[in-house]
């Protein structure tokens, strides 16, 4: 998995590639938006457009930012997703607890 970073004014697109199935993986990730969060920066956006799938590790990891997030003051939000990775979120009932969106634009656009 691979990670980059987009900077929009006060707000951070973290956006990962591959898939979130736990191990060193999530953990770095998870570890990488605490960074973000203890750095000032707490309006996150998970780009999920490029992950192919993630298990109950990945699961647990973007629950952990949110968390995170949230303790910080701040918000943490999703954008895009494949299908399978929507339909996780639908199953788990996550999407009553994220705020999810289609589009990073509308993510970002949700902020104001």
């Amino acid at each position: 998995m691979s990670v980059k970073f987009t900077y929009y004014d006060d707000i951070v697109i973290v956006s990962a590639k591959g898939n979130l199935m736990g191990g060193k993986e999530t953990d770095d990730y998870h570890k990488m938006v605490k960074d973000l969060i203890s750095g000032g920066k707490n309006k996150i956006i998970a780009d999920l457009s490029k992950v192919k799938w993630m298990n109950s590790k990945g699961l647990g990891m973007l629950m952990g930012c949110y968390t995170s997030c949230k303790n910080a003051g701040g918000n943490f939000k999703i954008a895009g997703g494949t299908e399978k990775v929507k339909s996780l979120l639908m199953i788990t009932k996550l999407l009553t607890i994220f705020d999810a969106f289609d589009t990073i634009d509308d993510a970002v656009e949700s902020f104001k």
